[in-house]
């Protein structure tokens, strides 16, 4: 379609007063940055289904404390550190401004931008500021980007209708601990995302039709399980539709598989097992041994670990002896273990 570039970005509102509630309503209003991924397929945090409930203002029927919720606290507070290592380290100028603001052309793209980069030759970029742990910093090796981050960057280049945004993400406690990476615009990648955007607005939210579960099992199970509540014993039996049927054939036949490929696998555990006992008897009490053959050395490890575990009978015997602490220290949690048996009709 070849986008038209001859536009300036729209002020929605001043965030700065917005209460948190009122900011919430006013991201129901179109697709932000933050969701992008998820409209892309690529987001970790949640399904296409799950960003089309939030826009519908439906909720979920368990309302969970989020487990990632200090990580996210942490990467807002510390925001404004971010940026000024950022600043420090690359002697740009950089600097907020408070407004929510939307693309003229989609109106349903919005963009909260953390902070504006100014450049030398007086044009603006966008700074995007993050923070991760420092088992996650792998996430940006080889000079890479999370993908999730990379299309938020091009959500908001779109929308403010710049070409360059920059990520900086602080993942340590000094200011060595820190990745900088950069995007350029890329107008096909762009044209790309405003389509699946456009078509998320307008044909899932507004057309209030459930886009299909297209993300890994884990994501669409724990949001299907975040929609439909705990599970209830004593419902009614559901009635599948055949459409079903050959789900449940690949099931089984993929359960008949794995139980072949686990079967092989004790097996060879127990080969593993008897290729090494006489090791295991030379060795003692000792957990370290060394073999050495040529330019070649074998370390050996037989190392104990240990694991604290309160029993199901004493576990009994503490919730009636002292209930106050069973309450205290011990929850429940739910899971669900998918099964189909097979009955034929004689």
């Amino acid at each position: 379609m070849g986008l038209n570039l001859n536009y300036q970005a729209e002020v929605v509102v001043d965030t700065d007063t917005l209460t948190r509630e009122n900011w919430l309503k006013y991201r129901k209003l179109g697709i932000g940055g933050s969701d992008a991924a998820a409209i892309m397929g690529v987001s970790p945090f949640c399904t296409k289904r799950d960003l089309y409930y939030d826009k519908c203002g439906i909720t979920p029927a368990m309302e969970e404390e989020e487990s990632n919720w200090v990580a996210k606290e942490v990467g807002h507070r510390l925001e404004d550190l971010v940026a000024e290592i950022f600043a420090k380290k690359t002697g740009l100028r950089v600097f907020p401004i408070r407004k929510m603001f939307r693309h003229p052309l989609y109106p349903f793209m919005l963009a909260d931008v953390d902070y504006f980069i100014e450049f030398p030759d007086g044009s603006v970029g966008i700074l995007e500021c993050k923070t991760t742990n420092y088992n996650c910093q792998n996430k940006w090796a080889n000079n890479s980007t999370p993908v999730n981050y990379e299309y938020q960057g091009r959500h908001y280049m779109a929308v403010m209708n710049v070409n360059k945004v920059y990520f900086a993400c602080l993942y340590g406690n000094n200011e060595d601990e820190f990745f900088i990476r950069h995007a350029e615009r890329d107008l096909d990648l762009e044209e790309d995302l405003i389509a699946e955007e456009e078509y998320f607005w307008t044909d899932n939210v507004l057309a209030r039709v459930e886009p299909p579960y297209t993300e890994k099992a884990d994501m669409v199970l724990e949001s299907i399980r975040k929609h439909f509540g705990p599970a209830d014993k004593d419902a009614e039996k559901i009635c599948l539709n055949r459409r079903h049927l050959s789900s449940v054939q690949k099931y089984l036949e993929l359960k008949a598989q794995k139980a072949a490929l686990e079967s092989e696998a004790k097996k060879l555990e127990e080969q593993m097992k008897d290729s090494y006992t006489e090791i295991v008897e030379e060795l003692g009490n000792s957990c370290t041994g060394i073999l050495k053959s040529g330019s070649t050395e074998y370390i050996v490890t037989y190392n104990p670990s240990y694991r604290t575990t309160i029993d199901k009978k004493n576990l009994e015997r503490l919730k009636i002896n002292h209930p106050d602490v069973y309450d205290d220290y011990v929850s429940t949690s739910e899971s669900r273990r998918f099964a189909i048996k097979t009955n034929t009709a004689a």
